[in-house]
């Protein structure tokens, strides 16, 4: 079995010799800027991975894998683009870097070359099922896109409404690629559910981590400002764990911070972080995260692999806790 290492690797030089070298460049040109700007490459390796379980030679999947990190990056754009956000990994983002037409555009057009990269799969009986699959995460990711903005502004969320979203959102893309390595790799519909099941709650876990360090991470780090959900306002597993414990005094205070725009935003993070550490919310966040890692780890060991084989999986798994806070 290859190493995560070395998966991350061949993919990467999949990915430089497949760049989008296109013309026109001003289309172009921020694909390959978001694309290059690095990242953990999950869904990919993810991918590889999966499909590593069942066989050696893991070039097949390559262009799955690539269609899925592609993917991910037109929702990065776009969301961006919402979110007003003005870094990506320690970058301007491609709407502060060129232009939010440009954004929007360079974003489409990643979205219709994902489905390119699933069309070049060697593979060819198993493709309307993978397209099939990608397609149904890739709805997924959008309906909960749109409940995030809807929470914002909504006037109770519950947190079991804002962990089905980030579902959505974060985790179905990845169970999508889980279950995509799995299926060309000649896996069973069995073993294919296991590993969707494992991208759900890992992904949840993951985006519960992020949670946490958009509030507790280092800027240098993260690559993203701390703080810059309370500045938005979002109801996150943080605020709506806060809002659910807090007296009446602590919960009219974090409500009335949560529904202003101050000029001086630090002071209202600081505010809100206080609020948190009050209440005990990170390790109240850190123990629901590990919940559903918990429950990512029950699900490979219920697959038709020997245990030494899941051991990278599980490693992986656990490194995505671990990120810096």
């Amino acid at each position: 079995m290859y190493t995560v290492k070395a998966l991350k690797s061949l993919f990467l030089e999949y990915m430089e010799a497949n760049k989008f070298d296109y013309s026109p460049r001003e289309l172009f040109e921020p694909v390959d800027y978001i694309l290059q700007l690095g990242g953990k490459r999950l869904r990919p390796v993810l991918l590889l991975m999966s499909y590593n379980l069942y066989k050696e030679d893991i070039k097949a999947a390559l262009p799955a894998a690539y269609a899925y990190e592609i993917f991910h990056n037109f929702s990065l754009v776009h969301d961006d683009i919402m979110d007003e956000a003005p870094l990506r990994r320690g970058k301007a983002t491609i709407h502060q870097k060129y232009d939010i037409n440009t954004g929007i555009l360079s974003g489409d057009v990643m979205l219709i070359y994902a489905y390119k990269y699933l069309l070049d799969i060697e593979k060819k009986e198993v493709i309307p099922e993978i397209l099939s699959i990608f397609t149904k995460v890739s709805a997924d990711v959008c309906i909960g896109q749109q409940y995030d903005i809807n929470f914002e502004t909504a006037k109770q969320v519950t947190i079991e409404e804002y962990l089905k979203m980030i579902e959505l959102k974060t985790a179905a893309l990845i169970a999508g690629a889980m279950y995509t390595g799995a299926l060309l790799a000649g896996a069973s519909k069995v073993d294919c559910q296991n590993l969707y099941e494992f991208g759900l709650n890992i992904g949840t876990a993951f985006q519960l981590q992020d949670d946490i360090l958009d509030t507790y991470g280092d800027a240098a780090t993260f690559g993203k400002r701390i703080g810059g959900d309370i500045v938005q306002n979002k109801k996150t597993y943080l605020v709506l764990t806060a809002l659910e414990r807090a007296n009446s005094t602590q919960r009219k205070q974090l409500e009335n911070l949560l529904s202003s725009h101050p000029v001086d935003e630090e002071a209202k993070i600081e505010e809100v972080t206080q609020l948190f550490n009050e209440l005990n919310i990170k390790e109240l966040a850190n123990k629901k995260r590990d919940e559903y890692h918990l429950k990512a780890v029950k699900n490979l060991e219920s697959l038709a692999i020997e245990g030494k084989k899941l051991i990278p999986l599980k490693n992986v798994a656990e490194s995505l806790l671990k990120r810096v806070q």
